[in-house]
């Protein structure tokens, strides 16, 4: 069987579309050579024996040579694209999907920033607790409201051990940060803390803030000069003022809640002036106790503290109305609301600037 014939067809083909007809004439179904390979069954076996290794040949032979013709073909289309075809350099570059910084990292890194002209480092904790450091520790006793079901969220305890909680705020780091690190000491813990609550201003999971300071003869001046110096610097304007109406704060002694003016502009609250007041803060002076839980003397360290939610500040700086839309994971409102991760502006004011 000579298969001269069957390569100078496939030869021929001048076309990969050519070619593919040449492959289905001669391989397809019911083309030449598979024809011939069918005929194998009704031959006795000593014609099979001499006549199939033949057929199989040309098979093969017309197999590989389909292979190279469209190997060649396709090489020589690539050539005339690439001699044919030319790139404007001149016109712009397609558009590239970006990522965006999200407004909460956005902020907390604003904070940090803030804080960190003031002299504060940056403490971190375990996001599951225990309930010493969660509770215990910050002068909370067994009676407490937070310590409910319906406030706080409880993991299945191992064993025998006392089941552990999903933080309810960050401040078991200030708790971990006086006992690994002594007095003085100045610190803000920001970070994820877990509430059983959601609805528009209120989500299960929500961003806090906390600042400590621990030093000698430190009063409620230092948190008020402090709050002060890190509102201005955040919402970058020079007319914010604030009261401080006395609260309850089992951590605390006194404990003051932090309100900040606000005006109206362009028909829109913000954050300055003294048109009115909105609460953004939480504060006091570290009560004794849990300066004496972290292994402190209460009678030669005294300190203060602050905390505050970083999504609410988000939401009061850049003109945000719903907390849940912060979770929703919609790429339209992270667009509008996100910063650019190569462009992203001043992160604030600055402390003195």
């Amino acid at each position: 069987m000579d298969s001269a014939p069957l390569l100078d067809r496939i030869a021929a083909a001048d076309s990969l579309t050519s070619l593919e007809g040449v492959r289905v004439a001669l391989l397809g179904k019911s083309g030449e050579v598979t024809q011939l390979l069918k005929t194998l069954g009704g031959m006795d076996p000593a014609t099979r024996a001499s006549e199939g290794p033949k057929i199989h040949a040309l098979r093969e032979a017309v197999t590989n040579g389909i292979a190279a013709r469209k190997a060649a073909l396709e090489d020589a289309a690539l050539e005339q694209r690439l001699a044919t075809e030319r790139l404007d350099l001149s016109l712009p570059a397609p558009e590239r999907p970006l990522g965006s910084v999200h407004p909460v990292s956005q902020v907390m890194d604003e904070l940090a920033e803030i804080f960190a002209d003031l002299g504060f480092a940056v403490a971190e904790g375990p996001e599951i607790e225990d309930q010493w450091h969660n509770f215990t520790a910050l002068n909370m006793p067994e009676s407490h409201p937070a310590r409910a079901m319906h406030d706080t969220f409880y993991l299945e305890p191992k064993d025998v051990e006392e089941a552990k909680v999903l933080r309810t705020h960050t401040s078991p780091v200030q708790i971990r940060a006086m006992q690994a690190l002594g007095a003085p000491l100045r610190v803000i813990a920001p970070g994820r803390v877990y509430r059983s609550d959601s609805d528009a201003t209120h989500t299960p999971m929500f961003h806090q803030i906390e600042g400590l300071v621990i030093d000698r003869d430190i009063t409620m001046g230092h948190l008020k000069w402090t709050l002060e110096t890190f509102l201005k610097a955040f919402f970058e304007r020079d007319d914010i003022v604030i009261r401080l109406r006395p609260s309850y704060f089992p951590f605390t002694e006194p404990s003051a809640e932090v309100d900040v003016g606000w005006s109206m502009e362009k028909g829109r609250r913000v954050v300055g002036g003294s048109e009115g007041w909105m609460e953004v803060l939480g504060s006091g002076m570290v009560h004794p106790r849990v300066i004496a839980a972290a292994g402190l003397d209460p009678d030669e360290w005294q300190g203060f503290a602050f905390g505050t939610g970083v999504d609410r500040l988000a939401m009061l700086k850049y003109g945000m109305d719903d907390l849940r839309a912060f979770f929703d994971g919609d790429l339209r409102w992270l667009k509008h609301y996100g910063f650019g991760a190569l462009a992203t502006p001043t992160l604030s004011a600055g402390v003195g600037a």
